[in-house]
C-alpha cells in the first residue's frame, strides 16, 4: 500500500492513480482480514492475494511507460521495475513450492534504492538548471541596466544641448512676441522634465553600485518644498487639484543633500499628482525625537495592501486603472535616497480615499528643537518662491496653461483630450498656427460630456489616460458618430502593429506616434478636418438635392388635382396653385444648402407641402398644428419636411381611410422640441431598428437617414422614433437655442 502511494506521488500525471482511493480501501480491508481471520476461506485468501499483487502488476507497467518518454534517468526506473518483477516471481515460486524457503527482501531494497536514486537525480538536475537560469538572469539584468544607463547618457548630451540653446535664446531677449516666449518656456519645461526621468535611470544604477555620495548641509525644508511645489504646479493645470504647503515657518533645518531632497519631494509630489484626479495634495512636516518627519498626502485613488508592499520596488506601477506613464522608478529611488540620509520612508493608503508618504531626515542640531513637538499649522495656499541657489537646470519652467475655450475662428472645431497638461499645451500651440478652435479635456469622461455641447470636426485623444483609455473613448464616440461623421486621431507612444490594430479596431481614423512631429500632426489634422467638412457638405447638398428632386408622381397628382378643381372650385384651385408655387420656390431655395435656417423658413415649407397634400386627399388627411409662440431658433434646413412626408406616404396613405398627423413645436428653456406624430400603420421592431441605418431590404429612401446624420453632427443627438404597429409612429428631435 505504501509503495503504491509513493509511486503515485512520484508520478502524479498518470491517469491510473485517480482510482487509487479504492485500492486504499481494499488494502485496509485486507489488513483487517489479516488480523481477524485465518486462511479457512479461499475467497478471502484470493482477495488478499489480489490486493498484494495489484501494485506489483501496475507499477512495472508505469515504469516502462515512463521509459518510453525518453526520461534521462530511465535506467533507475528500469532497475526498480525489474526488482519488483523479481519479487513477484519469487513469491509465486515460493508459494507453489513444497520446500521450506527463506525470504530475503533484497529485491524490495533494490527497488527503494532505484526509486530514491531517480528522485535525487531529478532533484539535482533541476537545481543545476535553476542555478544556470539564475546566473543567466543576473547577466541579463546587468545588461539591461547597462543598456538603460548608456542610453540615458547618450540622450542627455543632445537634450542638454537643446536646453542650453533654448535657454540662451530665451535669455537673450531676441524673442519679442509673448506667445513665442511662452512656447520657448514650454519647450524648456518639457526638456527638463525628460532630463529628470533620465536622471532617475542613471541614479538607479548608481544606487545599486553604491556610487552616490551625499553633499550634506543644513537645509531648510520650507524653502525646498515651496520650490518643488512651484516645479510641480504646471502638472495640475486643467485638473481640479489644489497644492497646499502646510510646513510651519519655525521648523528646524535638516542635515541633507539639497539636490537629493528636491529629487525626493519631486518624485513624491509627481506621483501624487499622477494618481489624484481631483482634490488636495498637502505637504506637512513636524519635528520630534531628533528628526523631521515630512508627509506628502493626497486624496487620490489610493492603494491596496498588496500594492503597498511592492510600491518601493523598481519598475513597479501602482493603481492599474491609473496609467500615468513613467518608468516606475521614482518611489524606489526615494526610498534608497532617504535611507542614505539615515531616515526611513513609509506609506499608508486606503483605496479610493488617498495616500500618505512619510519620510524622516535628521535634524541639523537637536538642541534647537523647541520644547514639545512642533505642531503643524495650516498656512495659506500661497507658496513662497524658492530663494535658495538651486541650479536652474533642476527646475522646470511652469508650462503654459491650456486654453479651455479658444475664441471662435473660421477654422475647424477640435476637441483635444489628454490627462497631461504639457501634452495639451503642445497640441494647442502646434494647432493654433492653423487657426483651429481648440477645446481641451483632461479625461475621457469629461470629453464625452463636452461632446454633446457643440458640433465637432475632429477629436484628438491620448491613448494612455486614467480611468478611460483612448481606445475606450474612441469606442464610446463610435456608438454615436460614424467614422466619417466625426474623425478621431489617436496619440500613442507605442507603434507596434498590435497597438495600431487596436486603435483602428476601436474606430480611430488615424494615429500619430509620440513624440509628436509638428509638421506630421498638422498635416494629419488638416486631412481629417477636410474629410469631415467634405462629408458635412455632402450631407447638406444631399438634403438640398433630395428636395430639388420633386417626385414625378407627386407633381403629376398635384396637377391632376388642380385640373379637377378648375371645373368645380376655382378658388381652391387658385389657392392650390399659389401653394404649389411656394413649394417649388422653397424646393429650389439656395438656403437649403446652408447649415442652419430660421425655424419659420422650414415651417412655411412644411405648411405648403401639407396644404397640397390636404387638397389631394381631402378628408383622408387630418392635420393638427401645435406650435408655441415666439420661437426664435435656427434649425437644419429640410429637417421637418422629410419627417412629415414620410409619415403621410408610409404611414397614413397606406390605409384607405387615411389618418391624422400632429406637428408639435414646443418651446423649452434651453431647447426646442419638434415632433411629428401620426396614427398610421406604424413599424415593427425590425423596421424600427434599421430604418435609420439604411439596412432594410426595401429601403424607404434616404431622407430620414440624411436628417438623422445631420442632427447628430450638429447637436450630438439624432431622431428619436417610437412606433407601434397598427397604432402609429412618433418622431422627435431637439435643437438647442
Amino acid at each position: 500500500m505504501f509503495l503504491f502511494q509513493y509511486v503515485r506521488h512520484l508520478f502524479p500525471d498518470f491517469v491510473v492513480f485517480r482510482a487509487s482511493r479504492w485500492y486504499l480501501v481494499a488494502a485496509c480491508i485486507s489488513l483487517i482480514l489479516n488480523l481477524s481471520t485465518s486462511a479457512l476461506y479461499p475467497a478471502i485468501n484470493l482477495f488478499k492475494v489480489l490486493v498484494v499483487l495489484f501494485p506489483f502488476l501496475i507499477i512495472p507497467g508505469l515504469f516502462f511507460q515512463k521509459t518510453l518518454k525518453d526520461d534521462p534517468d530511465v535506467v533507475f526506473l528500469c532497475l526498480g521495475a525489474i526488482s519488483i518483477m523479481l519479487n513477484m516471481l519469487w513469491g509465486i515460486i515460493k508459494g507453489n513450492s513444497s520446500m521450506e524457503m527463506g525470504y530475503y527482501p533484497l529485491d524490495m531494497i533494490a527497488t527503494v534504492i532505484a526509486l530514491a536514486s531517480y528522485w535525487f537525480r531529478r532533484y539535482f538536475r533541476a537545481s543545476t538548471q535553476t542555478a544556470l537560469l539564475a546566473e543567466k538572469l543576473k547577466k541579463t539584468d546587468k545588461l539591461k541596466d547597462d543598456f538603460l544607463v548608456n542610453t540615458s547618457h547618450e540622450l542627455r548630451n543632445p537634450l542638454h544641448g537643446i536646453l542650453s540653446i533654448a535657454q540662451s535664446v530665451l535669455d537673450s531677449g531676441s524673442i519679442s512676441d509673448n506667445n513665442s516666449r511662452e512656447n520657448m518656456k514650454l519647450l524648456i519645461s518639457v526638456g527638463r522634465r525628460m532630463s529628470l526621468m533620465l536622471n532617475d535611470l542613471i541614479d538607479l544604477n548608481r544606487l545599486k553600485e553604491g556610487r552616490i555620495q551625499l553633499q550634506v548641509a543644513n537645509v531648510q525644508v520650507q524653502t525646498v518644498a515651496s520650490g518643488v511645489l512651484d516645479m510641480i504646479r504646471f502638472l495640475t493645470e486643467g485638473k481640479p487639484v489644489r497644492l497646499v504647503n502646510q510646513i510651519p515657518g519655525n521648523l528646524p533645518g535638516v542635515m541633507a543633500d539639497e539636490h537629493r531632497l528636491i529629487q525626493i519631494l519631486f518624485n513624491l509630489l509627481h506621483n501624487a499628482v499622477k494618481y489624484t484626479p481631483e482634490g488636495d495634495i498637502v505637504v506637512k512636516a513636524q519635528a520630534k525625537a531628533g528628526k523631521v518627519f515630512i508627509m506628502v498626502s493626497d486624496t487620490g485613488v489610493g492603494m491596496d495592501k498588496e500594492t503597498q508592499l511592492r510600491i518601493f520596488q523598481p519598475y513597479e506601477q501602482g493603481s492599474a486603472g491609473m496609467e500615468g506613464g513613467g518608468f516606475g522608478l521614482g518611489l524606489s529611488i526615494c526610498k534608497q535616497l532617504v535611507e542614505l540620509h539615515g531616515g526611513t520612508i513609509e506609506v499608508s493608503s486606503t483605496p479610493g480615499k488617498g495616500t500618505t508618504f512619510t519620510f524622516s531626515l535628521p535634524l541639523t542640531d537637536p538642541s534647537r528643537l523647541p520644547s514639545g513637538n512642533v505642531s503643524v499649522l495650516a498656512s495659506s495656499d500661497s507658496v513662497t518662491r524658492l530663494e535658495t541657489a538651486v541650479s536652474v537646470s533642476e527646475l522646470p519652467a511652469v508650462a503654459a496653461k491650456p486654453k479651455a475655450d479658444v475664441p471662435a475662428t473660421e477654422g475647424a472645431r477640435i476637441l483635444a483630450v489628454d490627462d497631461d497638461p504639457v501634452n495639451v499645451n503642445v497640441l494647442v500651440n502646434i494647432l493654433s498656427l492653423d487657426h483651429y478652435e481648440i477645446v481641451t479635456a483632461s479625461s475621457g469622461k469629461e470629453a464625452l460630456a463636452i461632446l454633446s455641447e457643440n458640433e465637432w470636426d475632429l477629436v484628438i485623444t491620448d491613448v494612455m489616460m486614467p480611468q478611460m483609455s483612448g481606445y475606450e473613448l474612441t469606442a464610446a464616440i463610435r456608438e454615436r458618430f460614424s467614422i466619417s461623421e466625426l474623425p478621431i486621431l489617436l496619440l500613442t507612444a507605442r507603434n507596434r502593429p498590435e497597438d495600431i490594430e487596436a486603435g483602428f479596431h476601436s474606430g480611430a481614423n488615424d494615429y500619430v506616434t509620440k513624440p509628436v512631429d509638428a509638421m506630421e500632426l498638422r498635416s494629419r489634422v488638416r486631412a481629417l478636418t477636410e474629410l469631415k467638412n467634405s462629408v458635412s457638405e455632402r450631407l447638406r447638398l444631399e438634403a438640398a438635392w433630395l428636395q430639388a428632386q420633386i417626385q414625378p408622381h407627386f407633381l403629376f397628382n398635384t396637377l391632376n388635382t388642380i385640373a379637377a378643381l378648375s371645373d368645380i372650385d376655382s378658388a381652391r384651385m387658385t389657392a392650390l396653385l399659389e401653394e404649389l408655387g411656394k413649394y417649388l420656390r422653397a424646393s429650389f431655395d439656395f438656403n437649403n444648402s446652408k447649415k442652419l435656417v430660421p425655424i419659420e423658413h422650414e415651417l412655411a415649407f412644411v405648411r405648403s407641402y401639407l396644404f397640397i397634400e390636404k387638397q389631394r386627399h381631402d378628408d383622408r388627411l387630418d392635420v393638427v398644428w401645435e406650435v408655441d409662440d415666439h420661437i426664435e431658433v435656427q434649425i437644419p434646413p429640410l429637417s421637418i419636411q422629410p419627417l412629415v412626408e414620410n409619415a403621410i406616404r408610409h404611414g397614413l396613405m397606406k390605409r384607405a381611410r387615411g389618418g391624422k398627423i400632429h406637428i408639435r413645436v414646443t418651446n423649452c428653456k434651453e431647447y426646442v422640441e419638434i415632433s411629428v406624430v401620426d396614427d398610421g400603420l406604424g413599424m415593427d421592431d425590425y423596421t424600427l431598428k434599421n430604418v435609420l441605418e439604411g439596412t432594410l431590404e426595401k429601403p424607404r429612401g434616404i431622407g430620414l437617414i440624411n436628417t438623422n446624420r445631420r442632427l447628430k453632427q450638429i447637436y450630438g443627438k439624432g431622431l428619436h422614433i417610437e412606433s407601434i404597429p397598427g397604432q402609429g409612429t412618433a418622431i422627435t428631435f431637439s435643437v438647442k437655442k
